[in-house]
Order: structure tokens, then sequence, then C-alpha cells
């Protein structure tokens, strides 16, 4: 099973726009270090799963046909924006998501392809030979994490969310994902309310999770800022993701 990173930001990526910190000012430099609003591929067994919508120019990237199905962890914009260019087409595209009886602005209303199935959490269902569990993440909307399952290898992909609900938790000290890819937006010290972990957190759940790979993804601006006058802080503990990175699930890390 492989894992494309297609972004790997927080809400307003990196650079954010009018900042001028070291990350922002890296990242207008240099386009490596650029960060689009989390998203991923998921490919294994002739299946392709796309992981929330919120790069602008999925339907450029996908042509009819190149999807199996989309996954969306919530209705937050950062998350389904590109979907808003879909809803335009002609065909059929499947898309799995938690119960939310908003969505986002009017794409219930005025769904065009897109075939929406709210799903119920920890009740797994097939797309091909993918085995998908959604599991509850805590966050200011409904919102699910994916635990995805192909030929014995697993991955976790949990993104938006502040903490791990103890029965998500348990489900995954029973699972045992080969790799965890998890929200961590902010760097330590960051007291104000929050909806995302922060690297103090997210360092704390690896140690519960010691058999598991972690990945960090939606990354914010000011975590970026911080890893830069850190750079041997996650050393041999975990990756950061970047965009445009793949991961093949199950490999040896």
């Amino acid at each position: 099973m492989r894992l494309s990173f297609l972004g790997t930001g927080a809400a307003g990526g990196v650079p954010l726009w009018g900042c001028d910190c070291p990350a922002c000012q890296r990242a207008h430099a240099d386009p490596h270090f650029v960060r689009r609003p989390n998203c991923a591929l998921v490919e294994a067994g002739g299946v392709r799963l796309l992981l929330d919508a919120g790069v602008m120019d999925v339907t450029e990237r996908f042509a009819p046909g190149a999807l199996s199905a989309i996954l969306l962890t919530h209705f937050h914009a950062a998350h389904v924006q590109g979907l808003f260019h879909w809803r335009w087409g002609i065909g059929a595209l499947d898309v799995y998501a938690p119960h939310d009886s908003e969505g986002c602005a009017d794409l219930y209303k005025h769904p065009g392809p897109l075939r929406f199935t709210h799903l119920t959490k920890f009740e797994p269902f097939e797309i091909g030979n993918i085995r998908i569990t959604p599991v509850p993440l805590v966050h200011s909307k409904p919102t699910l994490g994916y635990c995805i399952e192909h030929d014995g290898t697993r991955l976790a992909y949990l993104t938006d969310s502040r903490e791990l609900p103890p029965k998500t938790a348990e489900f995954l000290q029973s699972w045992q994902p080969h790799t965890i890819c998890l929200d961590c937006t902010y760097p330590p010290g960051v007291t104000s309310a929050r909806n995302h972990f922060d690297l103090p957190e997210a360092l704390a759940l690896s140690e519960a999770y010691p058999a598991s790979q972690l990945v960090l993804m939606h990354i914010g601006h000011q975590l970026d800022a911080w890893l830069i006058d850190h750079p041997d802080a996650l050393a041999g503990r975990v990756a950061v993701a970047r965009d445009g990175a793949m991961l093949d699930i199950g490999a040896q890390c």
C-alpha cells in the first residue's frame, strides 16, 4: 500500500499569506517547503482513494475514472474545497464522509456527480480489496479518521483532532497500525484554545504506539519555524511529511 501526500499543511498553508516568519520566507524562496491543504492519495490492489479534497486542482490531477472513491475526514472548507470544481462534472464519484447535517455550503444541495455516503464510526466497509474502518476524532465539526488495511498492511490516517477519544485509542492499540499519519499543527508552548495536536502531544502519542511509524502532517507555519530552530528535535523518533512525498506502508522505517 502506498500513500502519497498531495498537501501537508494546516488551513492557510505555508507560506501563510502576509506572514514573514522564517518558515514562510523559506517557502517563498524554495517550493520544496510549500505546504498546501492537507490531502493524500492511497493506492493498493488497483484501488485509488483520495483522502480529503482540499487541494484546489484535484479535478486537473485526476481524470474521470482515475479514483475509486473519496474519503472525507470532515467538512471544513480546507478539506473539501476541491469538491466544488468536481460537482459541475459529468458521471459519478463516490464520496464517503461523517454524518454532518450542515456539510459545507451547498454541496449537499448541488452535488453533481458526487454521491455522498455517511459513515458510522467503527463500522468497517470495503472498497475493492481495501478494508476501511472509520474512527471518531475530537474536532470542532464531526470528524473521522480512517484505518485502512490491505493485504496485512495497516495505515491510520488521523487528521484534524486535538485528542484521540478513548475508544479510538483502544481500537488502535488492538489494530496495531504500521504507520500513523497524525495531525500536528502547533509547536510546543502554544496555550490558546485549539482543535489540533501540538508537537509534545504528538510525541506523547508516539510513546503509546512504539511499534508504529509516526508521520506528522497538517503542519502549521509556526511549527515549521520552530523546527528550523530545533533541527534535531525529531531525530530518530518521528517523520514530518512534505508535499509530494510518498510512503510505502509496512516497509522498514
